[in-house]
């Protein structure tokens, strides 16, 4: 099909709504543009086409011969686009909002608080995507992401999602000590972190400990990291995020909390605008973050 053959679809759409409400201004009010636009559309169709497509009666329009043809031609071609639209729509509506992870965040800060997104829309369907590496959001048809950095992803738009502080955490059995200063050596406790949240190895530095040196005991996963800690077995360096609720109700102390000099939870997101669900989903995780 060559575009430079068909008129102006500006003008066609314009002529559409004149054959459907039969009147100029109706097509104008239809349209949210002026009784003069239309009539312009009009007036370059009819010099495209070298004859009238509608004349005046009364107080509307009434189509020719070939204003007629052209209205049936348009009628359906735009009917089957709205169609089309309507159909996609839907299935953007429907389709799962998928959302990559570290699993850390997902354990410790996403599921105890999902429950009410569920609530609030039981028929958006979220597929967590939990994982350490970095997924690529439009090859794998990520519609967002929860990392953990200093919020720089060429190409991806990212917003801070929880404050930036960590925080040096234990059970209240595990140590009388209620600061880093009263606890002693670092370097003869007992040290937990998860080898999927490998932000606590920069975090270790800022309070003096060299997770590579010292002899840290590594799970697999935070949660497993959180039920060690809690039992009283040793210390754990969290984001603030993850722990607050285990600080509020006891079952954790804070020995040390610090800022994480930029780094933090990112929601990332692509250029291109969400799915419905999907904003909703964004929507849903600014207001509960934001309540934290």
């Amino acid at each position: 099909m060559d575009w430079k053959d068909i008129p102006s679809l500006a003008a066609l759409r314009a002529f559409d709504a004149v054959a459907r409400s039969g009147s100029l201004s109706g097509a104008a009010r239809a349209l949210n543009v002026t009784h003069a636009a239309v009539s312009q559309h009009l007036r370059q169709l009819e010099a495209e086409f070298g004859e009238p497509l509608a004349r005046r009666e009364g107080q509307g329009m009434v189509l020719t011969e070939a204003g007629h043809d052209l209205a049936a031609a348009l009628g359906e071609g735009f009917t089957r686009i709205a169609e089309g639209v309507t159909r996609l729509r839907a299935r953007q509506v429907a389709r799962p909002v998928v959302v990559a992870l570290t699993p850390s965040f997902a354990e410790s800060w996403l599921m105890p608080r999902i429950g009410g997104f569920w609530t609030a829309h039981p028929d958006v369907e979220v597929r967590l995507v939990p994982g350490i590496g970095m997924s690529d959001l439009r090859r794998d048809g990520i519609d967002m992401a929860i990392r953990f950095g200093a919020g720089s992803w060429p190409g991806l738009r990212a917003e801070p999602l929880t404050p930036n502080r960590f925080a040096v955490v234990a059970a209240p059995g595990y140590t009388k000590a209620r600061s880093l200063a009263d606890l002693g050596k670092l370097r003869g406790h007992d040290w937990f972190f998860s080898r999927a949240a490998m932000e606590q190895r920069l975090w270790g530095r800022a309070v003096g400990v060299d997770f590579d040196t010292v002899g840290a005991r590594e799970m697999g996963s935070n949660g497993m990291v959180m039920s060690a800690v809690r039992a009283g077995l040793g210390l754990s360096i969290q984001d603030m995020a993850l722990v607050r609720p285990d600080l509020a109700s006891g079952q954790l102390v804070s020995l040390y909390e610090g800022d994480a000099e930029g780094l933090g939870y990112y929601l990332v997101t692509r250029p291109d605008p969400l799915a419905p669900g999907a904003r909703l989903f964004r929507r849903w995780l600014r207001r509960v973050a934001a309540g934290d």
